[in-house]
């Protein structure tokens, strides 16, 4: 693992130098029936590059926005945005315009790029400027054409990075600004430098042995930790073929996709490998080779239907995006190249990734813990964040002597493996005892999952609202479970749960659909209110 920043390349310098490699193989590729070799993407890159910085960019506008779905044309965006010397910042276009509105200011943009195709869906008002691709485009002259052409099939790498600028940037440098989600609160930004980017993906590399015949399906979105940097910068900076689609939901597309394009990767979340196990048919993902699932814990009876259907065992990891996005991965025997020891652990997030380190603190004296001994996790090393945005103070709480602290609980085994068991925000203290939101969605789902069933969605989750009596009282918002609510209970107590941790039968609430982010990840804080909502509208009934 190269620790040398000084000789280490950005994610610019990775990406340019693997088109060069690929001049004539198909790089990139999309639903929409795109296919870019590497150096076609090359000279696409390079051509809106010249644009912006000809018509678009002012000299000191150090951050642009990017709004688009997961595509050939966003892949070109967030490259040329990075090549310009610029810092990329993707906006979730699944949260409110309130929030976006929030992104925008306080990553002070001037511009964000986007396309007419996909503000005819929903226009947002950002008060900011906005940039179409469509317009870009036609801004190319034929001379932007030559040079770009040149750049990409003439110009050596070392010389082509020395001309436009590439080999100033530090790897301290900002390379992106990406929002948290705002499950739990109004979105942060999370700054990214080029070191946390370019070493996350030479450590993916080194665990999953990428090779050049794999092809990634990029379907999560590029405002997402995960996606910007597993499913984008990973599979372009080495020399890997990525296939993007705009809807991770959209399961019949992406089995059509996988198959015709060999797909060999894919990252992805337990809610979309939901859609796909009941969607998608076998033959479609028979090219498959790894699976690797992060943002949602992911429950272990999917894991084995996705085996006993596809033939592989999806591999878990874990990550937040103040980590970078992956931190810990389990890695399957067939991509590891370290036969020293075991790769995988179901029912853990996997080890720490090379460079990076984990261990679990006590919640209260902050000190750390033996191994098995339940805490916050904490994660140290190369892909830890700058800082939050305009937030010194939070940055400060949560980063202390470079270890981050999570948030989530958790604990470190004898043999280094990093176990999940739910977070901070998502346990209630009911008559002075914690208890976990996870555990009792993880025993519910068991009993109320229905495998014929073709709904896509998440069926239930669980929160909590207070209670004058033991401090907190039990919420499980579910969808229609085709099962009397006491005989859910009695199956609920029958699995061993302590009876503190059991929901009442009031406690039930149906709803139409569970609140999830774009991400993926379950809406926490729309959770929170409808169950509020319900336990307002309650009392007062």
């Amino acid at each position: 693992m190269n620790v040398n920043k000084s000789a280490e390349l950005t994610p610019a310098r990775l990406f340019l130098r693997s088109c060069k490699k690929t001049l004539n193989v198909v790089r990139v590729a999309d639903s929409s029936g795109v296919k870019l070799t590497g150096g076609k993407l090359l000279s696409a890159v390079m051509a809106i590059r010249r644009v912006l910085l000809r018509d678009v960019l002012g000299v000191e506008e150090k951050c642009v926005g990017i709004l688009l779905p997961a595509t050939a044309a966003s892949a070109i965006a967030n490259l040329a945005v990075t090549m310009s010397g610029r810092t990329a910042v993707n906006l979730n276009f699944t949260t409110t315009e309130a929030d976006m509105r929030h992104c925008v200011k306080d990553a002070g943009l001037r511009h964000v790029l986007t396309s007419k195709k996909m503000l005819e869906r929903k226009h947002f008002d950002l008060g900011v400027e906005y940039v179409f691709l469509e317009d870009l485009k036609e801004k190319i002259t034929n001379f932007d054409k030559i040079v770009a052409g040149v750049a990409a099939y003439v110009v050596p790498s070392a010389l082509l990075e020395r001309m436009i600028g590439l080999t100033r940037v530090l790897p301290s440098d900002m390379i992106a600004i990406i929002f948290t989600s705002g499950s739990t609160g109004e979105p942060k930004g999370v700054m990214l430098s080029q070191h946390n980017v370019s070493a996350t993906v030479e450590a993916a590399d080194q665990v999953f042995n990428i090779k050049h015949s794999d092809c990634v399906l990029g379907i999560l979105p590029l405002f997402h930790c995960f996606g910007y940097v597993a499913a984008f910068w990973l599979p372009l900076c080495v020399t890997a073929k990525v296939v993007f689609h705009f809807n991770p939901l959209d399961a019949r597309q992406i089995g059509e996709l996988a198959e015709q394009h060999q797909a060999t990767i894919l990252f992805g979340t337990p809610t979309f490998l939901r859609g796909y196990l009941k969607r998608c048919e076998k033959e479609q993902f028979r090219t498959l080779d790894l699976v690797v699932v992060g943002a949602e814990k992911m429950p272990l009876d999917l894991a084995e239907q996705f085996l006993e259907k596809f033939g592989i065992q999806p591999s878990e990891g874990y990550g937040t995006t103040e980590t970078s996005g992956p931190a810990c991965v389990n890695v399957a025997d067939h991509r590891s190249g370290n036969i020293q020891h075991r790769g995988t652990k179901l029912g853990s997030v996997g080890r720490p990734m090379p460079g990076v380190m984990a261990r679990a603190i006590d919640p209260d004296t902050k000190k750390p813990l033996p191994s098995g001994g339940n805490g916050i996790i904490c994660i140290k090393g190369i892909n830890i964040m700058l800082g939050y945005l305009n937030q010194p103070e939070k940055t400060a709480s949560v980063i202390q002597d470079g270890w981050y602290e999570t948030g989530d609980m958790g604990f470190v085994d004898d043999e280094g493996f990093v176990h999940i068991t739910g977070r901070l925000s998502r346990f209630s203290k009911i008559g002075g005892e914690m208890v976990p939101h996870l555990r009792i969605e993880e025993c519910l789902l068991r009993i109320v999952e229905d495998p014929t069933n073709t709904d896509a969605g998440i069926p239930l989750a669980v929160t909590s609202v207070p209670d004058a009596k033991k401090g907190e009282r039990l919420i499980v918002l579910h969808k229609p479970i085709g099962k009397p609510v006491k005989q859910v209970l009695n199956e609920l107590a029958d699995t061993g749960l302590p009876t503190l941790w059991m929901p009442s039968h009031d406690g039930f609430i149906e709803v139409e659909e569970i609140p999830i982010l774009g991400t993926g990840k379950l809406d926490l804080k729309g959770i929170k209110q409808v169950a509020l909502a319900f336990a307002e509208k309650d009392q007062l009934g």
